[in-house]
């Protein structure tokens, strides 16, 4: 035994007695080198955290990163969140298979999500990661059935989506031409944050969809621009004229003839971060909320649109959603703009 204690690092095989190695030492050891997907759990010293493991590599969890990353197309950041989300999951049940889980684990891990007061909204994304991956199981054979339908979630706090007012769009979109630049920075840079900031509010994409823009996506003359939005779902959103003569004086000042649309000062592609970091500074400069973000700014162009007669079904496609519901979130906002004008307005209100 103490051979095989020495295969744990220091500290931990002081925890592991016989009693919790019900293999043979010789089965034990075969275990570790064929790199069965398995775990050893270490006794809970009674801290209030979650146990930890000695996970080992886990291929069925790995196949299923590498089918949303090249057969789906997922972003990096949804990959690094569904990771975290099944990482999370094997730390709570280390010594679980993934073909062995329950209905009743799952229970007990959203028990214990729930009393370390997580989010609604943050236990609803995690689960919805560990639902995909059940689903992935099941479409291969490898499970019957997803035993995570079986498991109902907390429904999701009612929050209206944050948006500007036409006004405050119109002074956002000023900013980039009236605040002063740096010295090192390119005599483009103006321009350049205009024209993100003009197709943001025109077209209403998120901001991974606007990052990604090359050249060739956008089409001046059709005035319309093509988007690669979730799940390789690609659309073609229409851009007003504002934003089309603003990306215009940008390619013309930045010589911008291919590749990526949006340039850092190094001619390399605009990098997500950089994107918000800007928009942020331009929030700050105009005296407008410090919340706003660019996904505020496709939430105003949803607004705006309801608010002027579009149907709910143009929005739909504009914006890319797969389903009709999550783009009726919009309709509650303008019933309570018209409520409050109503009450506000009306004598026998």
């Amino acid at each position: 035994m103490l051979i095989f204690l020495n295969y744990f690092p220091q500290g931990v095989a002081d925890t592991v007695s016989s009693e919790h190695l019900p293999l043979s030492l010789a089965d034990a050891l075969l275990d570790v080198l064929m790199n069965r997907r398995t775990a050893r759990k270490i006794p809970n010293s009674g801290s209030s955290e979650p146990r930890q493991s000695i996970l080992l590599p886990d291929s069925l969890s790995e196949e299923f990163f590498d089918y949303l990353g090249s057969g789906k197309n997922y972003s990096p950041q949804t990959l690094r969140t569904y990771r975290q989300a099944l990482e999370k999951f094997r730390n709570f049940r280390p010594g679980l298979r993934w073909t062995e889980a329950g209905a009743d684990d799952f229970r007990a891990y959203l028990f214990d999500l729930m009393k370390r007061d997580h989010s609604r909204s943050t236990i609803r994304l995690g689960f919805a990661a560990l639902r995909s991956f059940y689903n992935y199981l099941t479409d291969r054979n490898i499970i019957s059935s997803n035993v995570l339908k079986l498991v109902s979630l907390p429904k999701l706090e009612k929050t209206l989506p944050q948006f500007m007012t036409v006004s405050q769009a119109n002074t956002l979109m000023d900013q980039p031409a009236i605040q002063k630049k740096s010295k090192q920075a390119p005599g483009w840079m103006a321009a350049r944050d205009t024209a993100i900031l003009e197709l943001f509010y025109s077209s209403g994409l998120r901001l991974a969809e606007l990052a990604s823009l090359d050249v060739r996506d956008l089409d001046p003359i059709g005035e319309t621009v093509r988007v690669m939005g979730k799940g390789s779902r690609e659309r073609i959103v229409p851009v007003g004229t504002p934003a089309l003569e603003a990306i215009s004086r940008y390619r013309q000042q930045a010589n911008v003839q291919r590749g990526p649309l949006f340039l850092n000062k190094g001619r390399k592609r605009l990098g997500h971060r950089s994107i918000w970091l800007l928009l942020k500074n331009y929030l700050r400069e105009a005296g407008l909320p410090s919340s706003l973000s660019p996904h505020k700014l496709r939430h105003s162009f949803a607004t705006h649109l309801l608010d002027n007669g579009a149907d709910l079904r143009s929005v739909q496609s504009l914006l890319g959603h797969a389903s009709l519901s999550t783009t009726q979130i919009y309709t509650h906002v303008t019933t309570e703009r018209l409520k409050r004008a109503y009450d506000a307005a009306h004598p026998r209100a």
